[in-house]
Order: C-alpha cells, then sequence, then structure tokens
C-alpha cells in the first residue's frame, strides 16, 4: 500500500482517458500518460496531433469532455486554481511587454501571481541571477536579444515557485548558438528549480537533448512512449544516405527493386532506413549505375528522432508556421465556426 502511494506521489501528472472533442472531431482521444517528479517530458507530434489542445487542458485553459487528469495533485477541473498556482508557463508566441524593463515584467508577473510583497524582491534577484540577466535587469526589453527575451520569459514562468513548467517551442526562431544556451538553461533550471518540465517541440535535436522520455502523438492518441535512446533502438537498423542527381528516380528504384520502403528525401538526399546498412550500400550502388543515376555521396548514420517519427506516423515533422487552434488544423478550424 505504502509503495502504491509513494509512485502516485511521484507522479506530477497522471490523465486519465482525458478526452476532448470539438463537435465530432476528438483532438484528444482517451490519452493515459504519468509524468514523474522531475522529468523533463517531450511531448512531439505533427500539426493538428492534440499537442495543444492537451496542455491547454492540463492548464486548465480548456475543460476535458471526458476523463480526468491531475497537476500536482490537484484535479485540473475541481481544482483548477490551485492546478494554476502549481505551474508556469512559456508560450510559443512572444507575451512580455517590450515597454517594461526586464525588472519590471517580473514584478508584475510576481504581482498577478500573488508572491507576497515582502519576497518580491529577493525572489526577482534570485531568478535574475539564475537566468543570467542582473546586468540587464533595467534596461528596456526592446533592447534585447531573442535569447535574452525567451530566458527572461523562463524566468518569469518560475517567479511564483511552480511544481510544473509547461514549454511551448522554446526555441522556436532563435538561432543555433541561442538555442544551446537555451537549453542549458533549461537543463539548470530543472535541477536549481526542482520543478518537472513539458516541453513541445518541432525540433527533434532538441526533444532528443532534453527530454528524459518522449511521447509522439498523432490524431489525439500517444502511439509510442519511451526514452530517445530506447525509441531509436525501436527502428533496429542503420539509414543509408545517397546523395544523387536524380534522387527521385533513385528513390522509386529503391523501393520496385530493392523492396526498401522505409525511405524518405530530405534536401535533396535520400534516407533509407535499414537493418544492415553495409551490406545495402553496394546494392544501391549497383542499382543506381544500371540505371545511370550518378551517386555523388554515400553515408552511414544511426537512427535519429526523424527517422522514429517519420516511422511511427508516415510523416515528417512539419517546421511550417500553421498554428493549432486547440489541436485543430485549418480545415477543422472552420468546420465548427
Amino acid at each position: 500500500m505504502l509503495n502504491r502511494e509513494a509512485e502516485q506521489m511521484s507522479h506530477v501528472i497522471e490523465t486519465h482517458k482525458l478526452t476532448k472533442a470539438f463537435n465530432s472531431f476528438r483532438a484528444v482521444d482517451a490519452l493515459d500518460i504519468t509524468v514523474e517528479h522531475r522529468e523533463i517530458f517531450g511531448l512531439l507530434g505533427p500539426n493538428g496531433a492534440g499537442k495543444t489542445t492537451t496542455i491547454s487542458m492540463l492548464c486548465t485553459i480548456l475543460r476535458p469532455t471526458f476523463g480526468s487528469a491531475k497537476v500536482n495533485g490537484f484535479d485540473i477541473v475541481k481544482e483548477a486554481h490551485k492546478v494554476r498556482k502549481s505551474i508556469g508557463i512559456v508560450f510559443q508566441d512572444p507575451s512580455i511587454d517590450d515597454r517594461l524593463t526586464g525588472r519590471e515584467n517580473l514584478y508584475m508577473h510576481a504581482n498577478l501571481y500573488g508572491v507576497p510583497a515582502s519576497e518580491q524582491k529577493e525572489r526577482i534577484a534570485e531568478i535574475l541571477k539564475l537566468i543570467e540577466l542582473e546586468d540587464r535587469a533595467d534596461d528596456l526589453l526592446r533592447t534585447y536579444s531573442g535569447g535574452m527575451r525567451r530566458r527572461l520569459e523562463l524566468g518569469r514562468g518560475l517567479i511564483h515557485y511552480p511544481k510544473v513548467l509547461f514549454l511551448d517551442e522554446p526555441t522556436l526562431g532563435l538561432d543555433p548558438q541561442t538555442r544551446d544556451h537555451i537549453w542549458k538553461y533549461i537543463r539548470e533550471l530543472k535541477e536549481a528549480q526542482d520543478i518537472t518540465v513539458v516541453l513541445t517541440t518541432h525540433y527533434m535535436d532538441e526533444a532528443d537533448k532534453l527530454s528524459d522520455r518522449i511521447a509522439i502523438m498523432d490524431h489525439g492518441k500517444i502511439i509510442v512512449l519511451d526514452t530517445p535512446p530506447s525509441l531509436k533502438e525501436t527502428l533496429e537498423g542503420d539509414v543509408v544516405m545517397v546523395k544523387a542527381a536524380n534522387v527521385e528516380v533513385l528513390s522509386e528504384l529503391v523501393g520496385k527493386w530493392l523492396g526498401l520502403e522505409k525511405k524518405r528525401v530530405v534536401d535533396g538526399v535520400l534516407e533509407i532506413t535499414v537493418r544492415n546498412g553495409k551490406a545495402v550500400m553496394p546494392r544501391i550502388m549497383e542499382l543506381a549505375s544500371q540505371n545511370n543515376v550518378y551517386v555523388e555521396s554515400l553515408l552511414l548514420r544511426e537512427p535519429n528522432l526523424e527517422d522514429v517519427f517519420l516511422h511511427y506516423t508516415g510523416r515528417t515533422i512539419r517546421e511550417d508556421s500553421t498554428r493549432e487552434l486547440y489541436g485543430m488544423s485549418a480545415a477543422q478550424r472552420r468546420a465548427i465556426r
């Protein structure tokens, strides 16, 4: 009995058949997940998969149609106020006032979330040190770089001592170097603040490096959930990368004559997932030669999360500008309006 209670206490987030329907369309369909204390939990999926709807319900923005969920031990419907006090949110789109200084933004958020006035000065100083913005705290936000703004948003989300931090595309639009810095801050914030992080992202490398576990979601359901290494191991093979002049023609030939169907073309390179890459590579070269397809390069690599995503969803994750509205595509949004 004690073991079961201890296990339940370690679950910072629990959902049971959590469902959200918009008329006949189920954006989230009977979701059952648990997220552990101090875990970074990655939630991945193509646009319209149900990620935003799931996060919206867990943050009490949307009310479930069926099922239930608890965040930090509180029911998202019956104890919504306690849930809100337990969470911090960093939205995909900027949501800070650039007419204020960094420090003023933190004070405003502290007041909104009810941080006692006697604690605000010390807490804000602590947050500014944590996100390394002490020397720019009194500068207007309009003078901040994109990476500095993101760090301030991370700090703002922590100002009220949350137990769970929801990050929605935290590095979208940032350059690779700044993204690396934000990853470092996220890991350090998790340890320093003793929090659980739920991350949604379209960047597979981000999910791979940050997440303790990853759930891939599609059509409102979790289709696979495991650690990043275990997910990659499920493909049981290598990835052969072929750069060729007529790559689409070669892709068709590989499927027709070699029977290799786990393939995709990315930026003009044919990527084929196979069990024994070294044995397949000479066959690809022979096939290309027989059909007058010039091969520029042939490489072998281990599978990555992009390959896993393609394997389980049948498509690559899209990084277009389409935004989900509670998990629905544009066509689905029009249908219910």
